[in-house]
C-alpha cells in the first residue's frame, strides 16, 4: 500500500493536530490511511487507550482505567466539525466496563455536539457491546448518529478463543438487533476477521446470523498478528477469496454492501463511500 501523502492528507493531518485530535488511522498504522484521508474519512478513538477487556487479537493496552475520563473530550472532538475536508467521521473506543454507563453517555455527548456544529457531517459509532445493556444501546441510537457499528469479529466456534470472555457471540448479535429494533431506518454495520481458522460453513453461518439481526453493511478483512504475544495467523486468504465472499455476502445473503479484501478494516473508505451515497440527500 502507498504511504499516506499528498496535499489533502497533509492538510487533514495538520487540522487534526491543531485541535489535539489523534486518529486510530495513525496510531494503528492502518494500511488504508492514505485512501481514507484523501476522501475525507477519519477514525477517532474516545475514552483513552486502556481497555477493560483483553481480546487476544487486539494490541490495545488492557487494564483498569479506574473511572478516568476526559470530560473535555466531546468538545475537543466536536471541534473537528470545523474541518471542511472531513466528510465522514468514525468514533470508536476501548471497552469501559469501569464506567457506570459503560461510556455510552460520552459517545452520545460527542455525537450531539458534532451534529450541532455541522449537521451534514456523517457520523458512525463503532461501539463496544455495552454488556448487552438496552439503556446504553438506546443512548447511542437516540444520539443522532448515522451509522451504528459493532463488530462480531469472528465465527461462533472461535469466539471464546479470540475475544475476551465477557464478550459473547450471542451478545454482539443481540446488541446489533436491538439497535435496529429501536430505530428501523438506522444503518447497522459489522465486521469479521478471516484467517483465524474458521471454515467456509462457519463464515456463511456468521453471515446468516448477522442478516437475522438485520445488519446491512459487512466488512471482511485478513487477521494480521500485531505482536508475537497475540493469536497466530492460521492462513492468509487470497484476494480472489475475498472477492468471492463479497459476492456471497451481497448476492446470497442480501447485505446492502460488503467491503471485502485482505487490508479492509472496520472503518474502510469503500464502505463509507456506499453509505454516503445512501445517507446524503
Amino acid at each position: 500500500m502507498r504511504l499516506p501523502s499528498g496535499e489533502a492528507v497533509s492538510s487533514l493531518r495538520k487540522s487534526l493536530r491543531e485541535r489535539g485530535l489523534y486518529t486510530v488511522c495513525e496510531e494503528a498504522r492502518c494500511p488504508n490511511q492514505g485512501e481514507c484521508w484523501n476522501e475525507g474519512t477519519a477514525t477517532i478513538m474516545l475514552m483513552g487507550d486502556v481497555c477493560t477487556r483483553g481480546c487476544r487479537f487486539c494490541a490495545v493496552k488492557s487494564g483498569d482505567p479506574h473511572g478516568w475520563l476526559d470530560l473535555q473530550e466531546p468538545e475537543k472532538v466536536a471541534s473537528g466539525a470545523e474541518i471542511k475536508a472531513l466528510k465522514y467521521l468514525v468514533l470508536t473506543s476501548v471497552d469501559r466496563d469501569d464506567l457506570p454507563d459503560l461510556g455510552a453517555g460520552h459517545y452520545a455527548k460527542t455525537i450531539a455536539l458534532l451534529k450541532e456544529r455541522r449537521p451534514d457531517l456523517l457520523v458512525e459509532a463503532l461501539v463496544p457491546d455495552f454488556q448487552g445493556r438496552e439503556e446504553c444501546v438506546r443512548t447511542l441510537v437516540e444520539s443522532g448518529l448515522d451509522v451504528f457499528g459493532h463488530n462480531l469479529e469472528t465465527v461462533e466456534s472461535l469466539h471464546r478463543t479470540v475475544r475476551d470472555v465477557r464478550a459473547t457471540y450471542e451478545q454482539s448479535l443481540r446488541v446489533l438487533k436491538m439497535a435496529k429494533r429501536m430505530k428501523a431506518d438506522l444503518v447497522t454495520k459489522s465486521s469479521l476477521m478471516l484467517g483465524l481458522g474458521e471454515t467456509s460453513a462457519e463464515i456463511r453461518q456468521a453471515m446468516a446470523d448477522l442478516r437475522q439481526a438485520d445488519v446491512e453493511i459487512l466488512t471482511l478483512g485478513q487477521y494480521l498478528q500485531p505482536t508475537s504475544r497475540h493469536l497466530s495467523v492460521v492462513r492468509y486468504c487470497t484476494p480472489e477469496e475475498f472477492q468471492e465472499w463479497k459476492l456471497v455476502a451481497e448476492d446470497e445473503f442480501g447485505f446492502s454492501f460488503c467491503a471485502s479484501g485482505p487490508l479492509v478494516r472496520s472503518s474502510y473508505r469503500a464502505a463509507e463511500h456506499y453509505l454516503e451515497s445512501r445517507l446524503v440527500v
